[in-house]
């Protein structure tokens, strides 16, 4: 088992109205951040993708087990395979597995079968979910709030893209068990998210949605 040694906590402090700025304008900056399902195929740096991992990685865990693999994809063929694996799946959703509500839901934003997108955008993160690690000596080392970590981490992948420059798509085609076989992974993951990254293209548009306001999502007590 590890044991860890305690160091100061670098904590920079700011004066309240500085503090308040910053807020402000982090929020101004997320709230443009849109998914998008129109991306070119303009190159990206691998450098950014690499400090956008950084970012989540940093991300807190259960126990600092950091139960999370990315696994990031720009081989045209690789994502060739996983764009026709991930429409298999949604035909079937569509066509027989959602309920009709969720498909109601859907219907306002024009989803369907058909993504272009995993072979047109740069990349895609494939976002794993490891449920233990394996000691040197095959023992298991199981993870605990595995799926919230992740998800955690994740969340700041997603800003970390956004403040880079980039556009972003949450992809969750269900069941994802066909990531684990395209990419190779081992049994000890399972596939929470597949995250296309990218500029937009030209002609890229999105809904035009509202977030719910502070007092609707929000209680202090």
């Amino acid at each position: 088992m590890t044991k860890y040694e305690f160091v100061p906590f670098s904590f920079h402090e700011y004066a309240p109205p500085e503090m308040l700025e910053r807020s402000a304008a982090f929020y101004d900056e997320l709230r443009r951040r849109r998914t998008i399902r129109e991306f070119s195929d303009r190159p990206v740096a691998r450098e950014v993708i690499e400090n956008c991992l950084r970012a989540a990685g940093s991300a807190p865990s259960g126990a600092n087990l950091q139960p999370w693999s990315f696994v990031v994809v720009s081989d045209p063929e690789t994502k060739r395979k996983i764009r026709a694996a991930a429409e298999e799946e949604e035909r079937e959703f569509y066509a027989s597995r959602a309920p009709p509500e969720w498909l109601a839901a859907l219907a306002p934003l024009g989803t369907d079968e058909h993504k272009p997108y995993l072979e047109t955008a740069p990349y895609l993160i494939a976002v794993f979910s490891r449920s233990y690690d394996l000691r040197d000596d095959g023992t298991r080392v199981k993870h605990y709030y595995a799926v919230e970590s992740v998800g955690l981490a994740t969340g700041m992948l997603i800003a970390a893209v956004h403040h880079a420059g980039l556009a972003s798509l949450t992809h969750t085609p269900s069941p994802m068990n066909f990531l684990n076989q395209v990419l190779d992974r081992p049994a000890s993951e399972r596939a929470f998210l597949l995250l296309v990254v990218g500029y937009p293209a030209d002609d890229a548009v999105v809904p035009d949605i509202r977030r719910k306001p502070l007092e609707e999502i929000a209680t202090f007590v």
